[in-house]
């Protein structure tokens, strides 16, 4: 009956959240600067009658409680930030804000929690529990908007026993879910490097210490912490996406600079790997007669699916959606700051499939030209409801 109800209540508003996402993903905003998209969600809520309170500048918590007794909490989350990308698409709801794009899905995820809200809100009389509805700014940017909130206080008043998430999932076909239980995301840090010589002639190296070769020996001896230090059974990943040298076919530069990540998913594994590092680079460098500054800034968690919900909450997805359309996932080496709550309470986050049934390309998250299949508003606020009151014990 339940599942029923949700289905049809899914079908009648999947046409509202589609709107709604077209109108985000028209008016992205950048971490931390989602003071329209956040209005926006006030005002659908308002509309809704779903009492709201705001948290952190650009957040926004909301409550729907059922009708039938019961002190049972549980969260839903959703981000609302954009990335500092060009968009490429000629859709007709195209990016307005130039520099700026949803390419990420935060779009979807607002307006999917949205049309869950819809559902619950139309749901009152039928359920046992109360469901926090936690619209989030900032997961793209160190330190995270949930680290933040959560010091605000959105696990607390009432406190959820769990919370659900969702990422959209370009290359999973639509109508599928991707679940992994423990340890799924890992955790990030952000890597600067800068690297000191002697600048001079090319033709002259020997009057130099020259910073590029130096970075070289760095970059490649670095790989060591994954190769050489790293236990083989802990995942890790060290890269560098940027080495900038701002000298001349004839001229060495004076300095070297460098941006990276670094990635795992053992927390003690991680501490030691940040010391090696440095240790490592400034070695190299000393030893080549330069000079090297290593800066860690310190990001994300891993993020961990608590074994018992997960598998409890597949059972409901299966119910929900039916085992062929269940995938189990192995690790991804992506973060999020959704990990964030899984370090606080039990935590379940799993992969929503979008990809596009026309035979057009699928481009993957953080692409220019990254879109969806709309009609998956139907599956996904439906899930997420489904999920939702079942943890209840509706």
């Amino acid at each position: 009956m339940l599942k029923g109800l949700i289905e049809k209540l899914a079908n009648k508003y999947c046409e509202t959240a589609i709107m709604n996402r077209k109108y985000l993903h028209m008016y992205p905003e950048l971490s931390f600067e989602e003071y329209n998209t956040a209005a926006f969600v006030k005002k659908q809520l308002d509309e809704l009658h779903v009492a709201w309170q705001p948290m952190t500048e650009t957040g926004v918590v909301a409550i729907i409680k059922g009708d039938l007794p019961s002190e049972k909490v549980v969260a839903l989350r959703a981000d609302m930030d954009a990335l500092p990308i060009y968009e490429k698409n000629t859709t007709s709801y195209i990016s307005l804000n130039e520099g700026v794009m949803h390419a990420c899905g935060h779009d979807v995820h607002t307006a999917s929690l949205l049309g869950t809200a819809y559902i619950l809100q139309s749901l009152r009389s039928e359920f046992s529990g109360t469901v926090k509805l936690i619209f989030q700014p900032g997961e793209e940017r160190i330190p995270g908007g949930a680290s933040l909130m959560i010091k605000e206080g959105v696990l607390i008043n009432p406190s959820p026993s769990a919370i659900i998430g969702q990422h959209i999932m370009p290359a999973l076909q639509k109508g599928k879910i991707a679940i992994c239980p423990g340890k799924f995301m890992a955790s990030m840090d952000e890597l600067y490097v800068k690297i000191k010589g002697r600048g001079g002639h090319g033709a002259q190296p020997h009057l130099t210490i020259d910073p590029v070769v130096i970075a070289s020996h760095i970059i490649i001896a670095l790989q060591q912490i994954v190769s050489r230090k790293a236990h083989p059974g802990k995942p890790t990943v060290l890269s560098f996406g940027k080495v900038k040298a701002d000298g001349f076919i004839n001229i060495i530069p004076e300095e070297v600079y460098m941006e990276g990540t670094f990635r795992a998913m053992d927390e003690e594994w991680r501490e030691m790997a940040h010391k090696e590092m440095v240790k490592i680079a400034t070695g190299v460098a000393e030893s080549m007669g330069g000079s090297c500054e290593f800066k860690i800034i310190k990001g994300y968690p891993y993020l961990h699916n608590e074994e018992k919900l997960t598998g409890e909450l597949r059972i409901y997805a299966t119910n929900y959606l039916g085992e062929e359309n269940i995938v189990t996932e192995g690790a991804w080496m992506a973060a999020e700051d959704f990990a964030y709550y899984t370090h606080q309470i039990d935590g379940f986050f799993y992969l929503l499939g979008t990809g596009k049934s026309d035979g057009k390309p699928d481009f993957s998250l953080h692409s220019p030209y990254l879109d969806i299949d709309e009609s998956v508003f139907e599956i996904s606020t439906g899930l997420m409801a489904y999920l939702a009151l079942k943890k209840l014990g509706n």
